[in-house]
C-alpha cells in the first residue's frame, strides 16, 4: 500500500504542532522520521494511524484520500506497532495475536484454521511461538514487543507504522524487532530515537524540527555534521563507514567560562 500525505498541519491551543509535512513510501521501502522531543514526529505519525486528525492537508492510501477509508477496510493493509503495549486485561499471547485477523473476518464470524496458520507463522518469526500459551502480562518488556509486532504481521499489512517501538528496550531487542521489520518487505514509515539504528535499517531519512520536515534523502546524505547542529543543537563527527552503517561521534559542547583577567573587576563594590 502507497502511503502519501500532503501538507498535513496541526495546533494544539493555537500552537501549531505541524507545519506543512508533506511525504510518500512506497515500493516497499523503510522510511524513518528523526527529530528531537517535541518536535512533531510522533504527532504526525498519529494523523496516519488516526489517534489525531490534522486541521489541514490529506493523508492517501493508494491514492485514495484516508478519510473516505472505512477504519476496517485500512486495517486490512495497514498496521501499527506503538511505544507503549500494555493492556488493562490479562490474555495469553496467542489471544493478543489473533486480533490482527480481525479487520479480515466478517462480523460475528469465527476464525478459520487459516487464520490460525497465519497467527502461528508471525509468533515464530518473532521467536514467540513456544510462549503463545503464556499470560501476555507476565512478558518482559522486549517479550510483549515482539507478540505486538506478530499481531502487527498477522494483520498481513503492506503499511507497517512503527512508532518508536524500540524504547526502553535493550539493544538485543531493538536489533531483532527492527531486522524482522526490514525482513518483512513491506513499506514502512517509524519514528525512531536511535539516530544510529536508523540509518542502518532505513532507506530515507526526514529530519524534523519544529513541526516541519527541514531534511529528507538517504541516511548518508541527510545525517551530517552541519545537518545534526541544525537538527539537534550538538556538535559531532560524522563517520560514514557505507552500507547504512553510520558512526555519530558526539563532542562536548557546554560553553566554559572563561577566567578573569588578573586585575578585572569581578563584581561591583
Amino acid at each position: 500500500m502507497e502511503l502519501r500525505c500532503d501538507n498535513i498541519q496541526y495546533s494544539i491551543e493555537g500552537s501549531r504542532i505541524l507545519n506543512g509535512i508533506s511525504l510518500g513510501v512506497s515500493n516497499n521501502e523503510f522510511h524513518t522520521i528523526l527529530g528531537p522531543n517535541g518536535c512533531g514526529k510522533t504527532t504526525f505519525l498519529k494523523t496516519v494511524y488516526r489517534i489525531t486528525k490534522p486541521d489541514l492537508g490529506t493523508i492517501y492510501l493508494d491514492g485514495k484520500p484516508l478519510d473516505n477509508i472505512s477504519i476496517r477496510k485500512s486495517a486490512q493493509s495497514m498496521a501499527v506497532v506503538a511505544q507503549f503495549n500494555n493492556l488493562n486485561f490479562d490474555c495469553s499471547v496467542l489471544d493478543v495475536v489473533m486480533l490482527g485477523r480481525t479487520p479480515h473476518l466478517k462480523m460475528m464470524e469465527q476464525e478459520k484454521k487459516e487464520d490460525y496458520e497465519i497467527a502461528y507463522n508471525a509468533l515464530k518469526s518473532v521467536g514467540m511461538y513456544e510462549k503463545r500459551n503464556r499470560s501476555y502480562l507476565s512478558l518482559s518488556g522486549g517479550e510483549k514487543q515482539r507478540v505486538v509486532l506478530a499481531r502487527a504481521i498477522t494483520q498481513q499489512p503492506t503499511l507497517l507504522l512503527l512508532d518508536e517501538p524500540t524504547n526502553h528496550l535493550d539493544i538485543k531487542y531493538q536489533l531483532e524487532i527492527l531486522k524482522i521489520v526490514k525482513n518483512l518487505n513491506v513499506n514502512v514509515l517509524a519514528v525512531l530515537h536511535d539516530i544510529q539504528l536508523a540509518c542502518r535499517f532505513s532507506d530515507y531519512i526526514y529530519l524534523i524540527k519544529g513541526g516541519r520536515i527541514r531534511y529528507k534523502g538517504k541516511p548518508e546524505e541527510v545525517i551530517t555534521k552541519d545537518n545534526m547542529r541544525e537538527i539537534y543543537d550538538v556538535e559531532c563527527e560524522v563517520i560514514n563507514r557505507g552500507s547504512n552503517q553510520i558512526l555519530i561521534q558526539y563532542t562536548d559542547t557546554r560553553v566554559k567560562r572563561s577566567k578573569p583577567n588578573i586585575g578585572e573587576n569581578c563584581g561591583s563594590a
